[in-house]
């Protein structure tokens, strides 16, 4: 009895599997949350509400493993030998016990003042938005979610009562543009000038550039002649610098870039919300899109009900709002939109965020 108290105590340790489950465990439940609360300041900007954003700085997890083993026998001379396990006068006892405490601890900042305006405010810079095209993210979810225009071509205006649906060209170019993406004819390149010694505080924001490559493919040289066209970019020209504004130089296309604010306010307008919260005026009509592109970057349902199923979903006041798990494509934008967050987060890196000069 004695040794099978031992084995029983010793059947409960710590080591790498604790380790390997809250490591996994932790991280999938923080990019659940993570999903959930972009889905919400989506929905929240829907509703004209204020979003909220919360950083996890850190999160540790103890424990407290206590084990304990008692044993004890008892014998009288007037017991019977053949009884010594039981009987009237002998007795042989034991026990075991042990105990795992658990202590997890997570830390919250919220994301305000300075830290807010650089992460989520400012518009993002070209230097780092145009690299995530080579990094295998599509071309036109990319510049629908983060592009307000190109050159004089515009994307859908949120919160806008006319034009807000934007150009038709605008949706034409970014499609031909993930055309020539995946037939890898688009390349994005990085230049850096030397920052002169002895210079505190300057740091080079750099240059990008958008080559578009030949091809003898019949049926992509019309896209590549069209993509240069709606870029204001010469026959003969394979390579032009993207630069932020409206008013390109020559050799130049100009790209008004969105804030992180922007991007979720992109989504924002095209949520399909109850028609009874339009008709209320607590939110204003959905924004659709027109030329080629009808299907809105990310499709958010909504309902009384979201579906057990569902890739993330949210309550907002008395309704659910959800994105289908079925649905592919507004999985990938909305990963997109995490990534962006994700960098967002990081934007007192230098160079990370795009620095518009007074006046």
């Amino acid at each position: 009895m004695l040794l099978a108290c031992v084995s029983l105590c010793g059947c409960f340790s710590l080591g790498n599997t604790r380790l390997y489950e809250d490591q996994l465990g932790y991280s999938r439940a923080l990019g659940e949350a993570e999903k959930s609360e972009a889905l919400l300041n989506v929905v929240r900007i829907r509703y004209a509400d204020t979003p909220t954003f919360l950083q996890a700085t850190q999160v540790i997890s103890g424990y407290q493993l206590q084990r304990n083993v008692t044993g004890g026998f008892e014998a009288f001379p007037n017991a019977s030998p053949n009884n010594i396990l039981g009987g009237v006068g002998n007795f042989l006892s034991g026990s075991a016990s042990a105990q795992l405490q658990q202590s997890p601890t997570f830390t919250f900042q919220p994301v305000t003042g300075e830290q807010f305006a650089e992460s989520f405010i400012r518009p993002l810079s070209p230097v780092d938005l145009l690299p995530l095209v080579m990094s295998g993210m599509p071309v036109d979810v990319l510049f629908r979610l983060c592009v307000q225009s190109i050159n004089d071509l515009s994307n859908a205006v949120a919160l806008a009562q006319t034009g807000a649906a934007g150009s038709s060209d605008f949706f034409l170019l970014v499609r031909d543009l993930r055309r020539l993406q995946i037939a890898g004819l688009l390349v994005v390149r990085l230049r850096h000038t030397a920052v002169p010694a002895g210079t505190h505080g300057k740091s080079d924001p750099g240059h990008v550039y958008l080559s578009i490559a030949t091809t003898r493919d019949p049926e992509l040289r019309p896209v590549i002649l069209e993509v240069k066209q709606l870029l204001s970019m010469s026959p003969g020209v394979s390579e032009a610098e993207i630069v932020y504004g409206r008013d390109p130089k020559p050799g130049q296309v100009a790209v008004l870039t969105r804030s992180i604010l922007g991007v979720l306010s992109q989504l924002a307008i095209q949520i399909d919300v109850p028609p009874v919260d339009i008709e209320r005026h607590r939110t204003m009509p959905t924004v659709g899109n027109i030329g080629l592109e009808k299907r809105p970057v990310v499709i958010i349902h909504s309902g009384t009900a979201a579906p057990a199923d569902a890739f993330t979903s949210v309550r907002y006041q008395q309704t659910w709002f959800w994105i289908d798990d079925g649905d592919f494509d507004s999985k990938l934008a909305f990963t997109v939109v995490q990534i962006l967050l994700a960098l967002a987060r990081t934007a007192n890196a230098p160079g990370a965020i795009l620095t518009i000069p007074a006046g």
